[in-house]
Parts: structure tokens; sequence; C-alpha cells
């Protein structure tokens, strides 16, 4: 195990993850739900699963784009969604 790799994946999509329609969506359910274990497991189980594909799909385009064009076009996509989101388009 890559302890750094582990502590930068972790902090980065604990940090990403606070306050975003993810957690809002499972704290709604938390609200109406009897059963928070049943809410705690479905939401862990949804993001690990959501992890799972994003470590595996990284994996695949990675044989077929280089990585560096893969951080850029992702950083692109992710200026182009905030500029869409500031203003309403989104």
């Amino acid at each position: 195990m890559e302890w750094k790799t582990f502590l930068t994946t972790f902090g980065l999509v604990f940090l990403a993850e606070l306050g975003d329609k993810t957690q809002l969506a499972t704290m709604l359910i938390a609200t109406q739900s009897k059963s928070l274990a049943s809410v705690f497991l479905g939401s862990a189980g949804a993001l690990v699963l959501s992890a799972f594909l994003g470590v595996l799909f990284g994996a695949v385009l990675t044989k077929y784009i280089s990585p560096h064009l893969l951080q850029g076009g992702a950083g692109v996509a992710f200026i182009l969604i905030g500029f869409l989101l500031i203003f309403g388009k989104f």
C-alpha cells in the first residue's frame, strides 16, 4: 500500500464530497428513514462502486491516452463546468 497516495486520495475525495449533492441527498434520506445503518451502508456502497468504476475506467483510459493529456482534459472540463454553473447553464 502506498500511504501517500492513499492519504492524498482520501483527503481530496473527502473534501470534494463535503456539502455536495450526494451528501445532501444522503442527509435527506437519513431524515426520512428509521434505519440509519441502511442509509449508511447504501450510500457507502454506492460511493465504493463509483470509486471502483473511476479507478477501472482510469486504468483503461491510460492505456490509450497519456495521463498528462487526461489531466489537462479533466482540468479543462472542471473549468468549463464551473463557468456553466456560474452562469446557470448547467
